[in-house]
């Protein structure tokens, strides 16, 4: 018989499969490292030409959403299609850090740090060292969530163990995504707001940008979306995406500036929330 013959039908199809989440994957790369040029270009630009400079800040915040898209895309697609694999994780990863690690540093330094802040300063330098903290952050929440989900019963006595319905501390996508959506909702460099309101959206920009840093290294838990878009509620769900996908295209800058601070908090509010009523419940077991 034909060697051919033998093959299972469709086997062709499945390898080809597992070509998509890749590909959303590389996309998710492609917008973090345009996110870098329209940064670079618009910290070019802010002295010379300002409007073109918010331009370019756009896009580069632009480019960070739809990096989220991408990514979020191809973790449902891999689940959908079960082709997920071990090097399109550790893929996956590496974008990540570029995407939403080096590339939002990228942009909030061009926007808001360079731009506003002297830098023979100490506020400049703090910003700096802020901004590394924040992609050292990042890159330990990841390297955190690869142990988890690869090895999660040789984790040490006391840490979180995996939940497939939340995440452990705050995922670096949302985290860029907010500061992605600052920018896009005020794309003009703080420097065109003078040097005393400057210094000030700067100064705010780095106690963002500490918060953020914290919350990903946290034990904080956030939702991780993963079963939205199933069961009995799915039509439900379609028409809530699709709502929302009408208002970004109407409102963009309101709407996911919105969505950003909603997710971003709401962890901290179930935090403590999930705390004061362990402080009820202590307190009335002990009357």
């Amino acid at each position: 018989m034909d060697p051919e013959e033998q093959k299972p039908p469709h086997r062709g199809l499945k390898k080809g499969l597992y070509v998509i989440p890749t590909a959303f994957t590389a996309a998710n790369v492609g917008m973090g490292f345009l996110a870098v040029l329209y940064s670079i270009r618009g910290f070019q630009a802010i002295v010379t030409r300002p409007e073109t400079a918010s331009v370019f800040f756009n896009y580069a915040a632009v480019a960070i959403g739809l990096a989220i898209l991408f990514d979020t895309l191809d973790g449902r697609v891999a689940r959908m299609t079960r082709t997920a694999t071990e090097i399109g994780v550790q893929f996956d990863s590496l974008a990540d850090v570029l995407t939403f690690g080096i590339a939002p540093i990228a942009l909030i330094f061009s926007w808001g740090i360079g731009s506003a802040l002297n830098e023979n300063s100490t506020e400049y330098a703090f910003g700096v060292f802020l901004l590394f903290m924040y992609l050292m952050c990042g890159a330990f929440r990841l390297a955190r969530f690869n142990l988890q989900a690869t090895r999660p019963r040789v984790l040490e006595e006391g840490s979180p163990k995996v939940d497939k319905k939340n995440f452990v501390g705050l995922p670096i996508p949302p985290a860029a995504g907010l500061l992605a959506a600052i920018v896009h909702f005020a794309p003009q460099p703080l420097s065109s707001y003078g040097e005393g309101y400057g210094r000030f959206y700067a100064l705010l920009a780095m106690a963002l940008i500490a918060v953020l840093g914290a919350l990903m290294v946290s034990t904080i838990k956030y939702s991780s979306m993963k079963t939205v878009g199933w069961g009995r509620r799915s039509l439900y769900v379609v028409l809530l995406i699709a709502a929302a996908g009408m208002l970004v295209w109407l409102y963009s800058q309101y709407v996911l500036l919105a969505l950003s601070v909603a997710y971003v908090s709401h962890g901290l509010i179930w935090y403590l929330f999930g705390r004061k009523s362990a402080k009820r419940n202590t307190a009335e077991a002990a009357h």
